[in-house]
């Protein structure tokens, strides 16, 4: 199916970029030590690309924890349900995640973006337009979206499959 196929291009996609910026963060801090205590002379713009690296890396990583369910949850009492109730309980949390995740990620991200772009503001050191730094949110939230959907079809299966 082309689905999956999509599917699986995304998540590689996901996950080779945030371990390629992932890298650039260790090797931009490392550079910010080594000219800071070594050189005695830091570089101005270290620390501002170090924290928008985290940005990136953390919203991006955000959703490849998604993917994977390993955001910190608390299923101790969800798991002492039936079968049945604690699928219908994943349901209605995924769409709780999904109402966040479209409505305020990325929908409210790209409004944010946009405005961001219209007022023309640039960060101090690099001089790069904010509105590039903040397309991290309404980009997870799109991953978000689609691996809660992709969540809910398994759960909602899970829940009517076997009638």
């Amino acid at each position: 199916m082309p689905w999956k196929t999509l599917y699986k291009v995304m998540n590689k996609s996901l996950d080779w970029t945030s371990v390629f910026l992932m890298g650039l963060l260790v090797m931009d801090v490392t550079w910010q030590v080594i000219s800071r205590y070594i050189l005695k002379s830091p570089c101005a713009w270290t620390e501002e690309v170090a924290s928008f690296l985290m940005i990136w890396v953390g919203m991006l990583g955000a959703a490849a924890a998604l993917r994977k369910k390993a955001h910190l949850g608390i299923d101790f009492f969800v798991e002492k349900f039936p079968r049945k109730t604690r699928e219908a309980i994943r349901v209605i949390v995924n769409f709780l995640i999904l109402f966040f995740s479209l409505g305020i990620l990325t929908i409210g991200g790209f409004q944010f973006v946009r405005n961001t772009f219209a007022t023309g503001q640039v960060s101090p050191a690099l001089g790069i337009e904010m509105g590039y730094i903040y397309l991290a949110v309404p980009i997870s939230g799109i991953f978000m979206s689609i691996y809660c959907l992709q969540q809910t079809y398994e759960h909602y299966s899970e829940l009517f499959g076997d009638q």
